[in-house]
């Protein structure tokens, strides 16, 4: 996966410990836009831990289009996943840019409140909500089940 237009080799940084992060930002009282980076942090520690793999990586492009992680599973599609601390602050464009360029990746939003899984379409293509287990269980190929089902 590489197209000339995108951006392959600009590491990016990410803090396992949400504490260190509000500590080194001096954040001592966190406000929505707060909440949202932090899940994404959140998010890549939670990924790390279960599936035990390092093999998850970001898209950005040099128009400034970024797509929060790329997972990639041994002989299946590609997901492309968005991390956003609430559902309704999802914006589409990003991932509709990543969509364009590959066509058969699979488009999802990961959110604290996809409290039951859901799918909205945008320009015909199907994102599916999902709260953090369920990208878990979607990532390793399982049936998406509620929480302690």
């Amino acid at each position: 996966m590489h197209r000339s237009n995108e951006i392959i080799a600009a590491p990016k940084v990410y803090g396992f410990d949400t504490g260190f992060v509000c500590a080194h930002r001096g954040w001592t009282t966190l406000r929505a836009d707060d909440l949202g980076r932090l899940w994404e942090h959140y998010v890549l520690n939670e990924l790390t831990a279960h599936l035990q793999t390092t093999n998850l990586r970001y898209w950005r492009d040099k128009q400034g289009h970024e797509v929060d992680f790329l997972c990639l599973p041994r002989g299946r599609n590609p997901l492309a996943i968005e991390c956003k601390w609430s559902a309704r602050d999802f914006n589409p464009g990003n991932l509709l840019v990543f969509a364009r360029a590959y066509p058969k990746a699979e488009l999802i939003v990961t959110s604290s409140d996809a409290r039951p899984a859901f799918t909205r379409v945008y320009e015909g293509r199907p994102v599916q909500f999902l709260a953090l287990d369920g990208l878990v269980q979607r990532i390793l190929g399982q049936p998406v089940r509620p929480l302690g089902a």
